[in-house]
């Protein structure tokens, strides 16, 4: 996947960690305007990286698995903040590095940096992304990304569509689209009477993908930037 580092990069980094850090499932390893001294590279286990709306609603922009990187923003940053909190969603484990020690690192060993900037660049187009989709095309637009970005990661063909492989809640959708799950709902409901997509239990399967990249003016991204992970 490319918004992971690689096997090696993590190898070569952890001994760079000053603490292996265990986080319990539902709390947070670090949260928005905290002072962000400390990158993050997680072990096993997976967190949520998610934003504060300006209305309090939570807007989840991404899941972050094994090898995954958080908190990168800060690095190089003087006196930075995080920008987002990193929650984990079950039992997980992290590596902690200081900001100045992946800095170092950075300047000595050009093929690390290049992994680094290549990851770094895939998190932010992702992050703009969904909030060009969040202001330009409103709750809606955001959810109808949502579902597109979860057919990339766990869409699978079927006779009658592409069903989502995986059990998702609408609250779920609702933190991923910054809007309630009583607006999921309705929404839902509403592309389930139009035929474009339809349920079987608590999976949802679509049977009108170009419809939902039309209404958002899809830029057909590879899978590997428009995904939920």
């Amino acid at each position: 996947m490319s918004n992971v580092l690689s096997a090696e990069s993590v190898s070569h980094l952890s001994k760079l960690a000053y603490q292996t850090m265990r986080v319990k499932k539902n709390t947070y390893l670090f949260r928005e305007g905290q002072d962000g001294d400390r990158f993050f590279i997680v072990l096993k286990g997976k967190f949520q990286v998610n934003k504060l709306s300006g209305d309090g609603k939570q807007l989840c922009l991404r899941l972050c698995g094994p090898n995954s990187i958080m908190g990168e923003l800060m690095v190089f940053s003087q006196n930075g903040k995080y920008l987002f909190s990193g929650k984990a969603l079950e039992e997980s484990e992290v590596l902690v590095i200081k900001n100045e020690a992946i800095e170092k690192e950075l300047l000595v060993n050009p093929e690390f940096a290049a992994e680094f900037m290549r990851v770094m660049t895939d998190h932010i187009r992702k992050q703009h992304t969904k909030f060009r989709d969040l202001v330009l095309y409103g709750k809606k637009g955001a959810l109808y990304s949502t579902l597109i970005r979860m057919v990339n990661s766990y869409g699978k063909e079927i006779d009658s569509g592409i069903l989502l492989d995986v059990q998702v809640t609408n609250q779920d959708l609702a933190n991923f689209s910054s809007t309630t799950r009583e607006s999921v709902n309705r929404t839902l409901n509403e592309l389930k009477g139009m035929g474009i997509l339809s349920f079987e239990g608590r999976k949802i399967i679509i049977h009108d993908l170009e419809y939902l990249k039309q209404e958002i003016n899809c830029e057909n991204c590879p899978a590997s930037y428009c995904n939920i992970e």
